[in-house]
């Protein structure tokens, strides 16, 4: 199992966003400032700034980066065009590489997930 914590700007928000977009399952939701939730074998921990030691960690956090955690999926173009739908923010276009396809998807608070398509033996 692999467990990733993001500074989130709206807790609430990227509940939403996590659970309605990219299929997390909500685990704990507790107060406005904190959730866990999960994803096949992936536990995410979403923060707002100063919420708990995670929020105060290494000073003062905030949302965003280029970190990231990838979702694998059979059908990128498929996924995109469901997620545009629901005004989900991208960081440019699909790149295409050696390994497959991919493409970076903001969360509302500006952190970003990898959405990942294996390129398939011939």
């Amino acid at each position: 199992m692999a467990a990733v914590r993001y500074i989130v700007a709206d807790a609430d928000e990227a509940v939403a966003f996590y659970r309605d977009c990219l299929g997390f399952e909500v685990k704990m939701h507790p107060g406005p400032q904190f959730a866990w939730l999960a994803r096949d074998d992936l536990t995410l921990y979403l923060n707002q700034p100063g919420a708990g030691s995670a929020g105060k960690a290494g000073g003062n956090p905030e949302p965003g980066g280029w970190s990231r955690f990838q979702i694998e999926t059979d059908d990128l173009d498929g996924l995109i065009e469901r997620l545009r739908a629901k005004d989900a923010t991208f960081r440019g276009e699909i790149a295409e590489g050696g390994g497959g396809r991919q493409i970076l998807l903001e969360d509302p608070s500006g952190n970003v997930i990898e959405l990942f398509e294996p390129k398939r033996a011939a």
